[in-house]
């Protein structure tokens, strides 16, 4: 059964592999990200019935002017993939300027709560959904440098295990570690060695599969790919 897919952060990284996955697969992707030019490439790429706009998730009003045409339209997501994030430069929690801690708190926080904050309430209404935030196994644990970072992933399981429990029977909200794959954001904690570690594109064949896989019973657990 096709299945409307909703997706941030889908210009880069394991969200940009996972937009050619689903659509492989036969479902509808909508996706927003940040950087204008891969939102043009993918507008041009996967056509409608897919739709790629440009939305910085951390500005409740972006989000709010991306999601009421889609609803007015009735694109209601069967899927949430709450994939944007960004991590601080690796440094001691005191020297992290209050500007980038601030961004990186409202990126991966923050963000995803003004998109849930549109999209739920017409996904609550089917009683029918599933909800994936990327957690992070710096959501379980801990490391030096990367504070700002692993404040927002704790938050995330907190967050998502808490909204499971507000969901009506047939959804789910699920926390999900994606693992370490070598992206831009692992590279930047660790360097050369994130070569060690599978892409993105390598990466989303099983994560998209293990995705589409979940349903109600999977409520509240932490997952991990």
């Amino acid at each position: 059964m096709t299945k409307n897919i909703l997706l941030t952060g889908c210009t880069r990284g394991l969200g940009r592999a996972l937009v050619d996955r689903f659509i492989e697969q036969g479902h509808v992707v909508v996706g927003c990200g940040r950087a204008s030019d891969e939102i043009d490439r993918l507008s041009q790429t996967y056509p409608f019935p897919h739709n790629f706009q440009r939305v910085d998730v951390s500005r409740a009003d972006q989000v709010e002017a991306w999601s009421k045409p889609l609803l007015k339209n009735g694109l209601v997501p069967d899927i949430v993939i709450n994939n944007g994030g960004v991590i601080n430069r690796n440094a001691c929690l005191w020297e992290v300027p209050a500007e980038e801690f601030d961004q990186v708190v409202d990126i991966n926080l923050k963000g995803v709560a003004n998109v849930l904050r549109e999209f739920l309430p017409a996904m609550v209404t089917r009683r029918r959904g599933v909800i994936v935030n990327f957690s992070s196994g710096w959501g379980r644990s801990a490391s030096s440098e990367v504070a700002p970072y692993c404040a927002t992933k704790w938050a995330i399981e907190g967050l998502t295990k808490s909204l499971a429990q507000e969901l009506p029977a047939g959804m789910a909200a699920i926390p999900l570690n994606p693992g370490v794959i070598n992206t831009q954001l692992l590279q930047s904690c660790y360097g050369t060695e994130a070569n060690n570690y599978p892409d993105a594109d390598q990466w989303s064949y099983r994560a998209a599969s293990v995705i589409l896989s979940f349903n109600e019973s999977h409520n509240g657990q932490s997952l991990t790919i």
